[in-house]
């Protein structure tokens, strides 16, 4: 497990990741043109309360590679 820190909404956090899922967030956010902070933030919008931010990344993740 790998801490990635980034901005979300003006304040601080980290997030810890398996290393592979912090490469994938990476090529994607390079692929997209959009910074890693503001796909995870769009993610943190999306996910319903009871879910985990660092497993929603890794859904969203996996959605995104099987689509």
């Amino acid at each position: 497990m790998k801490k990635l820190s980034v901005s979300l909404s003006g304040h601080q956090t980290s997030i810890s990741l398996e290393q592979e899922f912090i490469d994938e967030l990476h090529k994607i956010s390079k692929a997209e043109n959009k910074s890693v902070a503001s796909i995870i933030e769009s993610i943190d919008d999306q996910r319903t309360p009871e879910t985990n931010l660092s497993s929603a990344i890794r859904v969203w993740i996996l959605k995104k590679r099987l689509a």
